[in-house]
């Protein structure tokens, strides 16, 4: 059972209420600044379409596809808008949509429980970190399948499998369209942009693969580093692990401060961009020996993959 700690016990009631302080042009610009890095990767490969800026395209936009799962769950918490009308829509076209994902509010229903019951045994997201620490054969297998694209064809057929279940062909027929109707007319009008730019190929090389490999590693990566083989499953400060990123991780592998996840379980409707205050906060109390932190994901390796 875990320990009943709050916020208050780490953090003034006057810096909890300048950490939950929520900016509507920074939340609108952190879904702007994410789309800006998508767009401009697609420009410059249209325009030099080679080896080099294809594969670098393919891990930049990966990661910034996690991005968009990273501010939707932003979105989740009511964290990138005080409007919550805004907030909303945020989550839902411009982050979700985009892929295969739906409105975000049944995630936010899901994910409220994760938080309630963190690493206990009733927390949905525990088969995530539940089976490290696991051998070095075992964890080649699980990124070869993330790299190859069989753990994205595997989760996205399973979504479009459920999303056109029904009683009868013409009912799953319905409840498809109706669930995915808006991702296929978003993914309609990506194409044609690419095909009327004369590179209708680079949609699939610079949306879906990058969706269905990288994406995924990547999001392994920040499932391990967020809850596995912590060291004290009923303390919030350990049962949720902060990871320091150096400036490539969080370009490759840890957008939006992803990667202070003990800091958001502490106060989680605090925006991502005061997470990195909220941890220095912390470290100023000296309460960071307390705390569940490792120094680059590197180091995380070491922990959770057996020598």
């Amino acid at each position: 059972m875990m320990k009943d700690q709050r916020p208050t016990d780490y953090f003034t009631e006057t810096e909890i209420e300048l950490l939950r302080m929520k900016s509507n042009f920074r939340g609108v610009m952190a879904v702007v600044h994410c789309w800006s890095v998508i767009l401009l990767v697609w420009v410059v490969a249209s325009i030099w379409t080679n080896v080099f800026t294809v594969l670098l395209g393919i891990l930049v936009i990966g990661t910034r596809q996690l991005g968009l799962f990273v501010l939707a769950h932003e979105g989740a918490h009511f964290n990138l808008s005080s409007n919550r009308t805004l907030n909303d829509w945020l989550m839902q076209w411009p982050l979700n949509r985009v892929l295969l994902g739906g409105t975000g509010k049944g995630y936010r229903k899901y994910h409220v429980q994760h938080h309630a019951n963190t690493q206990q045994e009733n927390d949905p997201d525990l088969v995530l970190s539940k089976p490290f620490p696991i051998s070095r054969s075992s964890f080649r297998r699980k990124i070869f399948r993330d790299l190859t694209g069989q753990t994205g064809f595997k989760l996205y057929g399973a979504t479009i499998k459920e999303a056109f279940s029904g009683e009868n062909r013409w009912l799953g027929l319905s409840n498809g369209f109706r669930r995915l109707g808006p991702n296929l007319l978003i993914n309609i009008i990506f194409f044609s942009g690419f095909a009327f730019a004369g590179n209708w190929h680079l949609y699939f090389l610079l949306w879906w693969v990058p969706a269905l490999t990288w994406n995924h590693f990547v999001t392994r990566i920040r499932n391990i580093g967020e809850h596995a083989v912590v060291s004290d499953n009923d303390d919030r400060l350990k049962n949720t692990r902060t990871i320091i990123a150096n400036w490539w991780e969080r370009v490759f592998i840890a957008p939006y401060s992803v990667n202070y996840h003990l800091e958001h379980h502490l106060i989680v409707n605090c925006p991502c961009y005061n997470l990195r205050r909220a941890h220095q906060m912390l470290v100023d109390k000296g309460i960071e020996d307390q705390m569940e932190i490792v120094h680059g994901y590197p180091d995380m390796f070491r922990r959770a993959v057996l020598a």
